[in-house]
């Protein structure tokens, strides 16, 4: 069986944007349109396909990317609805890791938001194409032209708006195509039937001057464009679809499509522009990785059904009735269910047992999958996220994924013993899904702490806990992943002896140690002048060193931002041992830790507020009275916009202490933003909590 489309008519596309922008109601729509649903599944009524996690239809978010596969104007779609929640932004990135392009959708009133900034951020650095759909055109307050200026000024990227909205609010009627300029109105209630007529008077000029600004901005990629530009001749719309194409898979050029995805206007377009202007895999940089025997050496995979299977893996899903589902993305070549490829990440066999096209959590069993494809692997073992699968004799080990640490924690202990193994079969599955949830145990008192990446992340994993898994727990207050660090530098000198079974050990090492600016972790040298040490002992001392970084000597928590130099020590050929080096380097460090003026650090929130003019002032004396520095206000509409950076520390239960200071009428968004100092009388406070000094 051979694939049904040729690889040039496939699309691997994501939607992403700030939370409640309108992704999912997108999604659904182009779902509907395309023949995938026989019905408009909607948010707010819990009754959205691609949302289909309890917890996803109860809160009217999207929490996990779903993917699904859908054809229009016989071209494969694969899509994936990511979240739009700062706490679940590794899905996401997980998503974009692996897509082709993608759908920024903005919200028309609010333009640009804060998460809406991050994915966009997401996105360049994978280098994706991307097409702007702005949204809620229908919605009081919605300003098209001041959408495409924070795209601009924010993003810092090129708008080409491709259409212009017919009214706005009350008043949105349908879009003017400045390609073919031809106006656009839907016809009937489900957005099914459009059609297209010549632009009414009103918007006559605005279609002209709007697009004779996007020929402008297409004739700098296109030289045939810019002659007859310039000679003022006749463009056709042909001409202008190739521009477009070119700029967009540049990424030099962003087209801007409206509409409101609610009331079934403007989708349509989208989806032509998906398939005109948006890249095929074969559009795309060949995938490149490293040789597993070699890591220097770079192989190149073309995107082609005849190079040999490469696949990555980029998310692990728990699933009730097939086990462990392992989402994959084909670089290169196909593979069969019953093959057997190389996890080369974890150089093991894997087995591929049944091959499902996903369609948000509907499966579709299929054969084979071929170049260009997303599907997902059931049977494999030992795959996590990142992982990469190939050919056992033709290996390539494609780029890891950087997932970010988790920045809040709490204590969870099982309500019976029953609960018990339960519960630890559940956290193992939940942390191989996601890599920004993290188990340990405490070693003091032997509770399960679980960390994430905000108070909704742990809060769905709780729910999840009882839901899906049946496991009673008892469950502590938020604690924040603080880390520590020191503030001054130091020269440690360390000699470990012992005698074990008759034999001197001995591990004799000078470390100096200087504290780094915030973020950049830890950085281990050696600068040996004598060669005191021999090279076979290097190693061992770094272990040592980075062994004594996980637990800091304050309050235990993970020592960061230092570099560690190995700059003396000594050597006795009967007595050394690469243990005692290792031990010997624990202690330095942890001595010179103590010596070094330690202090905390402790995560910062970027916190933006949309509030009312009369109530700034409280606003603002609450966000100083938790330790809050105000970056920059402005203006939106009627409402003022604050910037500010806030420790987490502050920031539990805000929601319901804003709500109380504005009557409700203020909304906020949080977001991690980086590691700062903590007071040190804050510090002294901290740590005397944690030692059990203050109850």
């Amino acid at each position: 069986m051979g694939r049904e489309l040729p690889l040039n008519r496939t699309r691997n596309i994501g939607i992403m944007a700030h939370i409640d922008a309108g992704k999912t109601t997108l999604t659904e729509r182009i779902l509907y349109y395309t023949g995938k649903t026989y019905k408009i599944g909607e948010v707010h009524e819990g009754t959205a396909e691609m949302d289909w996690m309890v917890q996803e239809k109860e809160r009217g978010i999207t929490i996990t990317a779903a993917a699904t596969t859908t054809f229009w104007k016989n071209t494969r779609i694969n899509i994936i609805d990511t979240p739009g929640h700062v706490d679940f932004t590794i899905e996401v990135e997980r998503s974009l890791r692996v897509l082709d392009s993608a759908i920024a959708v903005f919200d028309g009133v609010a333009g640009v938001e804060p998460q809406s900034e991050t994915v966009w951020r997401q996105a360049d650095r994978y280098h994706i194409p991307r097409i702007c759909f702005v949204n809620k055109m229908d919605r009081i307050g919605a300003d098209y032209d001041r959408c495409i200026r924070m795209i601009r000024e924010k993003l810092h990227a090129r708008p080409l708006p491709l259409q212009i909205p017919m009214g706005v609010e009350d008043k949105f009627s349908g879009v003017v195509d400045l390609v073919h300029m031809k106006s656009i109105l839907w016809t009937n209630l489900l957005g099914e039937e459009f059609s297209e007529v010549e632009i009414p008077a009103e918007f006559l000029d605005s279609a002209r001057a709007h697009r004779e600004a996007m020929i402008e901005a297409l004739a700098e990629f296109d030289d045939t464009l810019m002659e007859k530009f310039v000679e003022g001749a006749e463009i056709s719309p042909d001409e202008v679809k190739k521009a477009v194409r070119e700029a967009t898979l540049r990424s030099a050029l962003f087209p801007v499509f409206c509409g409101s995805a609610l009331k079934n206007k403007g989708v349509q377009p989208v989806l032509d522009a998906i398939v005109e202007y948006m890249p095929s895999p074969r559009d795309v940089k060949s995938v490149q990785g490293h040789n597993p025997r070699d890591y220097e050496e770079m192989i190149t995979r073309e995107a082609s059904d005849k190079e040999p299977f490469t696949a990555l893996v980029f998310k692990i899903m728990s699933d009730t009735y097939v086990g462990k589902l392992a989402f994959i993305r084909v670089y290169a070549g196909h593979v069969k269910a019953g093959d057997v490829v190389m996890n080369v990440s974890e150089k093991k066999r894997e087995r591929i047992g049944r091959i499902l096209r996903m369609h948000a959590n509907d499966r579709e069993d299929v054969q084979e999958i071929y170049t260009g494809d997303i599907a997902a692997i059931v049977g494999l073992k030992t795959a996590r996220t990142g992982d990469t699968l190939a050919e056992e004799n033709a290996q390539v080990l494609l780029e890891r994924m950087d997932f970010p640490d988790p920045v809040i924690s709490i204590a969870i202990e099982p309500k019976t013993k029953a609960d018990q193994d339960k519960m630890s079969a559940a956290l193992k599955r939940l942390e191989e899904e996601d890599p920004t949830f993290r188990v340990k145990t405490d070693q003091d008192t032997g509770q399960n702490i679980i960390s994430g990446m905000g108070e909704l992340h742990l809060e769905i994993i709780i729910d999840r806990l009882t839901r899906e898994f049946n496991v009673s727990a008892n469950i502590g207050k938020p604690q924040v992943a603080y880390k520590e660090t020191i503030t001054k530098p130091v020269t440690m000198e360390h000699r470990y002896e012992r005698q074990i079974a008759g034999k001197n050990q001995v591990g004799h090492v000078i470390l100096a140690m200087e504290p780094l600016k915030p973020g950049t972790g830890l950085i281990f040298e050696q600068k040996l002048k004598n060669n005191e040490i021999p090279p076979l002992f290097i190693p061992h001392i770094e272990s040592g060193v980075r062994d004594a970084m996980e637990a800091g000597v304050l309050a235990g928590y993970r020592m960061v931002d230092i570099k560690v130099t190995l700059t003396g020590g000594a050597y006795n050929e009967s007595d050394a041992v690469d243990v005692a080096y290792r031990i010997a380097a624990t202690m330095a460090v942890k001595d010179g830790a103590r010596k070094g003026e330690p202090t905390l650090l402790e995560p910062v929130m970027k916190l933006e507020l949309v509030v009312p003019d009369e109530y700034m002032g409280d606003v603002i004396n609450d966000v100083n009275t938790r330790r809050g520095k105000i970056d920059k206000i402005d203006v939106r509409g009627q409402l003022k916009v604050i910037d500010a950076f806030v420790p987490l520390s502050e920031m539990f239960g805000y929601a319901t202490s804003l709500r109380s200071l504005t009557q409700g009428r203020a909304s906020h968004t949080l977001q991690f933003h980086h590691y700062d100092l903590v007071p040190r009388t804050i510090t002294d406070t901290i740590v005397a909590r944690l030692m059990g000094r203050i109850v």
